[in-house]
């Protein structure tokens, strides 16, 4: 039997959460709940769940506050957050594990079945999340990368290229290290195509500020400031020229 304590700040919420544990997840045994830090804090004192429910926003500060009051802390963390474009964009910066209110209960299962299997995040991960929290709009300095067997964070300027691996990924580092995720090109697309990474072929995905030339020739590519070239599909080669243009204005 695992052992739970839920921290939300709406009381609907919190009794909708531990219903649906309740009602699906008998291995898992509640044994507290808080709806502030300060209460947090006090539960958490007493006794370390096994599993840690941890609502962001709370009336008298955050989810963090809690996890700074307690940095040894043992538990398996889940997040929980309200849908909200911002919040998802930095627990995938931070490659942390989350649950959106308001959520199925299919997405709670698999939160809790990820949670018993996580390591924990350390701390530079949480500040990761914790800073692309608080300013939405500015490009994230880091990202975290979950590979096989552990999690690398890499700062985003450091990242030459991404290339396709059928469902995986390759990041290309300028110190020339390679890094080999197991998510698809088109999930780092979509995520780092507001911070100067471009798409210019169905396997590549360039980060603009590396790009030495484009070249028209052989089917036109990219020369890179490393040295490598990197092809461009037909359909993005204006989009490619037109972003150069840009650069060079």
């Amino acid at each position: 039997m695992l052992t739970a304590i839920i921290v939300e700040d709406m009381k609907d919420a919190m009794e909708l959460l531990r219903s649906d544990i309740e009602s699906h997840h008998p291995d898992i045994k509640i044994i507290n709940t808080a709806q502030s830090v300060v209460e947090a804090a006090k539960v958490l004192r007493k006794v370390q769940p096994d599993i840690l429910f941890l609502d962001i926003m709370l009336g008298d500060g955050t989810g963090f506050d809690v996890l700074e009051i307690f940095p040894d802390l043992k538990s398996k963390i889940i997040f929980v957050t309200a849908s909200d474009e911002y919040a998802i964009k930095a627990f995938k910066f931070a490659a942390i594990d989350y649950v959106l209110k308001p959520y199925a209960k299919e997405e709670l299962k698999d939160a809790i079945e990820r949670a018993k299997e996580q390591l924990q995040p350390n701390q530079e991960r949480l500040n990761i999340l914790k800073e692309t929290l608080a300013a939405p709009e500015k490009k994230p300095d880091k990202i975290s990368l979950h590979t096989l067997d552990k999690i690398i964070i890499v700062n985003l300027d450091d990242i030459i290229r991404c290339e396709s691996d059928s469902n995986n990924t390759m990041f290309h580092l300028n110190d020339g290290k390679k890094v080999f995720v197991t998510k698809t090109l088109k999930y780092f697309a979509d995520m780092l195509k507001p911070y100067g990474f471009l798409r210019i072929h169905q396997s590549h995905l360039i980060n603009i500020q590396c790009i030495s030339a484009f070249i028209k020739t052989d089917g036109g590519y990219l020369m890179l400031k490393n040295g490598e070239n990197v092809p461009v599909s037909v359909r993005k080669k204006a989009k490619v020229i037109d972003i150069l243009d840009q650069m060079h204005r």
